[in-house]
């Protein structure tokens, strides 16, 4: 059978398959043949004719190559082989790059002096652009508009950290002033119900309420009045309080000394009584006014 064949073949030994492969017995891709790889050779002279070959006579100011090492270090002092170089180290190898393109411009810079090939680029010289101008144009624009997206963005940003800002003062000024009329109403409750005697939650609610006020004027009425004030004062006097300068209090309230029935009920002497010639009518020297009319009548 076949599934006998394929144990017998992968029993056999390497002289037998070998022997296989020989009379073709062997399927193919089951196998593959290792070519020898060809050596490698460093033919120098094959690569310097080469280099004759393709090598063109020229001057240096067309080829401008230079082949030098680096220059020396500033800090060592010493100029750092190719084999000091560590070439995992990306800071010695870009240094080493570095100091070796240094070193060629400083031998090529004085040699195309000498030969007089300038090496600066004249102030009146002109490059014309890789874009056009209406190329520059739209990027200028796009960045413009980006740039304006962007301070948009930032303002409203602050705006909305403003807001938020301020909706959280605002809150804890809320807070503060429930607080507050919560101790208060607590101790309104506390002084009702016979449990406190002092009142000094109002001294308190006053003087909180009106603290930036009192400092404010307090600092206004240091400075005292300006100079046009004074002056008005001087000239004109000052005439003190006025408003509230007849408003009884509790001594005056309760003295009751030049009080007198008769004059303030009409019945002192010269006014009698209901029915004397002294009572209300008398009060009102004014005639009625039919005999107002009858006066007017007899005056025309």
């Amino acid at each position: 059978s076949d599934s006998g064949s394929d144990s017998e073949d992968s029993s056999l030994s390497d002289s037998e398959l070998q022997e296989a492969f020989a009379r073709g017995a062997l399927k193919p891709g089951l196998n593959v043949v290792l070519e020898e790889r060809p050596k490698r050779r460093n033919d120098t002279d094959g690569l310097k004719q080469c280099l004759a070959e393709f090598r063109q006579q020229l001057t240096w100011v067309e080829r401008l190559d230079v082949t030098l090492g680096p220059v020396a270090d500033p800090v060592s002092q010493s100029a750092s082989t190719s084999d000091a170089v560590d070439p995992e180290n990306d800071f010695q190898r870009e240094m080493s790059f570095y100091r070796q393109a240094q070193a060629a411009v400083l031998e090529a810079l004085p040699r195309l002096r000498k030969l007089q090939v300038p090496t600066r680029r004249p102030d009146d010289y002109f490059a014309e652009m890789a874009k056009s101008d209406q190329q520059m144009q739209k990027i200028r624009q796009k960045l413009k508009s980006k740039q304006e997206a962007m301070e948009r963005s930032e303002k409203a940003k602050q705006l909305r950290a403003m807001r938020k800002y301020g909706k959280k003062v605002q809150v804890e000024i809320l807070q503060k002033r429930q607080k507050e009329k919560k101790n208060m109403l607590n101790a309104v409750k506390k002084y009702q119900k016979g449990l406190s005697d002092k009142l000094d939650f109002l001294d308190e609610e006053q003087t909180s309420s009106q603290g930036n006020k009192k400092g404010n004027a307090s600092q206004r009425t240091k400075k005292g009045p300006n100079a046009k004030r004074r002056y008005k004062n001087q000239k004109f006097g000052f005439g003190g309080k006025k408003k509230g300068s007849k408003w009884n209090t509790k001594e005056s309230f309760n003295d009751v000394s030049s009080f007198q029935s008769k004059v303030a009920h009409n019945k002192g002497p010269g006014k009698g009584g209901r029915g004397g010639k002294g009572g209300k009518k008398a009060l009102n020297k004014r005639p009625g006014k039919r005999a107002r009319q009858k006066m007017k009548n007899r005056a025309h």
